[in-house]
């Protein structure tokens, strides 16, 4: 009388009996459910991977939640979560399935809509990117270029002091010192809003050449050592990785008061791991959750099927993890 489905099966792979609630949930009378091999009635696409489970079964492995559908005589699909034993002196398996259809249909539900907002969010993610390409490029092409021809400018006039007032080569040797320094920050400006570079040299050459320009720029030696398949990874999780450590290293300089900063990229198992290591104050990650700089990193993650983990102790130093599935 039970409302799940009970049935004995034989070795052969048909049915020696079932309860009422089989009758009534496949829609089949008693005589047809024994007439015919078990899997005919399941869902084609279900077949192969029931078949293994099954001959597992019959080796002595218990089968547990496991879940197939099956086609009711109406057409319609039934998702089952069976549970069975194989009785080797009867040669029989005992099985009961509980109907799962409405717990499936809601989780199939969910994961579409998991799907719509991991395109959606991809999707935003390329178009700031694309943004940020085109901004960098004005930056670089435009802005730049117009720096560079002012201090051509002022580099002729240098050339020329002779002819001009002693009183005004100071201020040119000052206005050629400022417009270098406005060319090399333009440059700057536009590898960290967009590195071209990513995209023509990769993730590795990217991240080497941005750890000298933080050690240049801060005086904190930093290193980068990459220890996997480049090829394994996506644009979109370069893109992602990198702007990771961007956001960890300025976490750095404003935070860990540190003396060393090392990025390494690695290998571990079947995944690939980032990781970001610092000897700076350290912090209590509990009291830290809702800093921006994390907030931004875990989103990021995030939009990659990414795990981020935050290992840090007072005076201890941070280190700043990523591990994603290779893809």
């Amino acid at each position: 009388m039970t409302p799940d489905l009970v049935c004995i099966a034989g070795r052969d792979g048909y049915f020696r009996k079932v309860n009422r609630a089989v009758m009534e949930k496949l829609g089949y009378t008693e005589n047809e459910l024994m007439s015919r091999p078990i899997d005919s009635f399941m869902h084609p696409q279900d077949k192969q991977v029931t078949l293994h489970k099954r001959a597992e079964l019959l080796n002595g492995k218990s089968l547990l939640n496991f879940q197939n559908r099956y086609v009711t005589k109406s057409g319609t699909i039934l998702w089952l979560e069976w549970t069975s034993i194989y009785f080797a002196d009867s040669a029989v398996v005992f099985a009961i399935a509980k109907d799962i259809s409405e717990r499936k249909r809601i989780e199939l539900e969910t994961e579409e809509e998991y799907r719509k907002f991991k395109s959606l969010t991809s999707h935003f993610k390329s178009s700031m990117e694309e943004d940020r390409k085109y901004l960098a490029k004005e930056l670089h092409e435009q802005l730049a270029q117009l720096a560079s021809v002012l201090k051509m400018d002022i580099e002729w006039l240098k050339n020329h002091e002779s002819e001009l007032p002693p009183a005004y080569t100071h201020r040119i040797e000052h206005a050629s010192v400022v417009s270098q320094l406005l060319i090399t920050t333009i440059r700057r400006l536009s590898f960290s809003i967009s590195p071209n570079m990513l995209e023509h040299l990769g993730l590795n050459a990217t991240l080497e050449w941005y750890c000298k320009e933080f050690s240049v720029l801060t005086g904190i030696p930093c290193t980068f050592e990459g220890n996997y398949d480049p090829g394994r990874l996506t644009d979109e999780t370069r893109v992602d990785l990198f702007r990771i450590c961007q956001e960890s290293l300025n976490n750095i300089l404003t935070h860990a008061q540190a003396g060393l900063v090392k990025i390494i990229i690695e290998n571990l198992g079947d995944q690939v791991q980032l990781t970001i290591l610092d000897d700076g104050r350290g912090f209590e990650p509990g009291q830290q959750k809702r800093q921006s700089g994390l907030v931004r990193m875990r989103e990021r993650a995030a939009s990659i099927d990414a795990e981020l983990t935050i290992r840090s102790e007072p005076g201890k130093g941070t280190a700043v993890s990523v591990r994603l599935p290779k893809r």
